[in-house]
């Protein structure tokens, strides 16, 4: 069986919109917003999350984005990996994928990422796709949730839990604070929300 595993660069209140730039996602007034926050600490992160074969999980806007920089970013480990891994993508369109290996995850999305996670095969990682990483989440998919949260403000942006994103409880299992004050915070899913009883 592979382990999914989450990653999202967030803002304090929980937008993960274009944090790279401000093109990378339509014109985000806020775009790249993670760049005054660039630390060693996250770099080497994310490398050391990368560090092993993975596949990976994306929306269609998500991989879209990224077919459009990665298989020109040059010589460099991250964009091996990413350009080598098998991506499996939620799209209605799935004649027109083209940065590969490349496969859809069908007309059932869900089931789709249900029937690949019961496979042999590398782990499999997902960046951004807010409207995929949130289901997953909610359907108990996801074994583990690592968030970059930056100390800023947007106010606006998509979100990583929408209004109605199911109640789910994740136990924290790892912090560490970079130089620059961003929270590295590695969850791991335990399911149904826990509230007080009555």
């Amino acid at each position: 069986m592979r382990k999914i595993t989450i990653m999202e660069h967030i803002s304090l209140d929980g937008v993960i919109q274009a944090p790279g730039g401000r093109y990378e996602d339509g014109d985000y007034e806020y775009g790249g917003w993670i760049a005054p926050y660039r630390s060693a600490a996250v770099t080497d992160a994310v490398a050391e999350a990368h560090n092993k074969k993975f596949d990976l999980l994306l929306g269609r806007h998500t991989y879209d984005i990224w077919a459009g920089y990665w298989p020109k970013a040059g010589d460099n480990p991250m964009a091996g990996g990413l350009n080598a891994a098998t991506k499996y993508v939620a799209t209605h369109r799935p004649e027109s994928l083209g940065w590969s290996p490349v496969t859809s995850l069908g007309t059932d999305v869900i089931q789709g990422v249900r029937n690949l996670k019961s496979t042999d095969g590398p782990d499999l990682i997902l960046w951004g796709s807010s409207t995929l990483a949130s289901a997953l989440i909610g359907e108990g998919l996801a074994d583990e949730v690592l968030l970059f949260i930056y100390p800023v403000v947007l106010g606006q942006g998509k979100r990583l839990f929408p209004e109605g994103a199911h109640a789910r409880s994740l136990s924290l299992v790892g912090t560490m604070a970079t130089s620059t004050g961003v929270l590295i915070n590695t969850y791991r899913y335990v399911g149904p929300l826990q509230t007080e009883s009555v």
